[in-house]
């Protein structure tokens, strides 16, 4: 009697049962969600957030007054200029060819690949090394 029973509300409950459709619906409003979620999506991003930009940019610009402004960018442009001009007096018009240079400590290795070419660079003062590839 009793398996008769779960029986009968087993095959009850399969015609009673109803189903729905599932339905996806973004929670972003940047992606079609509820627009009133955009407060409380943001107040969420910023309660993780954990850099803090004002005492960064704060902390760059007080350590730079006009004066010292102005002289590294004087020394940029020197460093720029001889380095043009000793560029200009080993390699001449005709770029760069391959070779073996030496800069102070800076030992250049110029050499042609397939890949293009190739410019290993040492220093022989601290034993840095550094490899650049010029595509063809």
């Amino acid at each position: 009697m009793k398996t008769c029973i779960i029986i009968l509300t087993f095959i009850a409950g399969i015609f009673y049962g109803k189903s729905q459709q599932l339905v996806y619906k973004p929670v972003n409003p940047a992606f079609g969600g509820d627009t009133f979620n955009y407060q409380w999506l943001l107040s969420s991003a910023n309660a993780q957030n954990q850099f803090d930009e004002k005492d960064d940019y704060k902390s760059l610009l007080d350590n730079l007054n006009s004066l010292d402004s102005f002289s590294q960018s004087l020394n940029r442009q020197i460093l720029s200029e001889l380095s043009r001009k000793l560029f200009e007096d080993q390699f001449g018009d005709g770029g760069i060819k391959p070779g073996d240079y030496l800069f102070g400590s800076l030992y250049l290795q110029i050499t042609t690949t397939n890949q293009g070419l190739l410019i290993n660079i040492l220093d022989t003062s601290t034993g840095d090394q550094s490899e650049i590839v010029i595509p063809k």
